[in-house]
């Protein structure tokens, strides 16, 4: 199938200001557990990296959404975690408990890392781009390809501590307490993960997404304490860690694919922190989480803006009116502005396959 021009793609015309009559629709998570076909293909390939890393297996799943609900956008199937797991740090997926890392907990984990420039990384993550190149050539060519990786703050975090935590205690207690070594790592990141946004992109993705999954636990992560050097005095935890290194990610890739379109999900920033996504990083769209009330940011953020989400996940489960009210809201909010229909995070594997069904007939009215 011919690749076609991107700027046929519905969600590309969204991130570059143009609102629609209705929204286009995709969600997070959209390949995943709530779906048999899904299941299926997963019980074939093993462990879960072994699914991200065989691009049969990975495209596959990929498609599995678009030829069910017909979503404007697909998203790669892949992880975050790639990422460490090709900087080698060791990386599994315990089932029933999620991911899990060997802790680095200071220099001597991190010196045995892969430098930035290091090739086996880009190496080890060469199924990844045959991925992206097989679902480029397979989708249905009004479809948008979306790459994506995590933010520099979220893979460090893991990184850290070595699973998710509910505050993220070990990486905000390192970024207070060895401040330079976990700048280093995020440096180290945002190289790494420039490169691979770039490469992404040359292998057929139209836009890519990064996540910033644990942008919540940095209101006070960086401290008024004797360890902060003067030339951050006046920086807030958010900016230092999150928004700066987001921004040097997209001035990265922008350098490499002056027109690459890039949306910024900052899960948990709240109001404020979501309105400075935008003018802070250079992103073309913030997601919405489903915190937020999502008139309240159109509301404070220029009209302009491209904004993603924002329906609660266990909306979509409850289903009936109380989903057919929240469809509705999120259409009133964004009325005449540039806008992407979403979850305002993964779609849950408990969600009935009926209940999506609802959520897009109703969205495409």
């Amino acid at each position: 199938m011919s690749q076609g021009d991107a700027a046929d793609r519905v969600v590309m015309r969204v991130l570059a200001g143009q609102a629609q009559k209705r929204p286009p629709a995709w969600m997070m998570r959209q390949a995943g557990r709530y779906l048999p076909e899904y299941r299926e293909v997963r019980a074939k390939a093993g462990s879960f990296l072994d699914l991200c890393y065989n691009p049969d297996f990975a495209t596959e799943v990929t498609l599995q959404p678009i030829r069910r609900f017909g979503f404007e956008a697909s998203i790669l199937f892949s992880d975050i975690l790639v990422i460490p797991d090709a900087l080698g740090q060791n990386v599994r997926f315990v089932e029933g408990e999620g991911p899990r890392l060997d802790p680095l907990a200071g220099r001597p984990e991190f010196a045995r890392l892969r430098e930035a420039g290091d090739p086996a990384i880009f190496s080890h993550l060469a199924p990844v781009f045959e991925t992206v190149r097989r679902l480029r050539a397979e989708l249905p060519n009004e479809t948008t390809l979306l790459g994506f990786c995590g933010a520099p703050w979220t893979v460090a975090s893991y990184m850290i501590g070595g699973r998710g935590t509910p505050d993220l205690a070990p990486s905000r207690a390192l970024a207070r307490h060895d401040t330079a070594l976990v700048t280093e790592l995020i440096d180290r990141l945002v190289t790494v993960q420039t490169e691979y946004l770039v490469r992404q992109l040359e292998a057929g993705a139209d836009a890519v997404q990064i996540f910033e999954s644990h942008a919540g636990s940095l209101p006070d992560a960086w401290g008024a304490d004797e360890n902060v050097p003067p030339e951050e005095a006046g920086r807030d935890a958010l900016t230092r860690w999150s928004l700066d290194p987001i921004a040097r990610m997209i001035a990265g890739v922008r350098a490499r694919v002056p027109n690459a379109k890039i949306i910024v999900f900052a899960r948990g920033s709240g109001l404020d922190g979501h309105a400075r996504v935008v003018p802070e990083t250079g992103a073309d769209a913030v997601g919405v989480d489903w915190s937020v009330d999502l008139a309240a940011l159109r509301a404070t953020v220029p009209a302009t803006t491209v904004t993603q989400g924002n329906v609660h996940p266990d909306t979509l489960i409850a289903g009936g009116a109380a989903l057919d009210a929240a469809v509705d809201g999120v259409l009133a909010a964004t009325e005449g502005l540039p806008h992407i229909f979403n979850l305002g995070h993964g779609i849950t594997p408990q969600t009935p396959i009926a209940h999506v069904e609802r959520m897009l007939a109703r969205l495409r009215g």
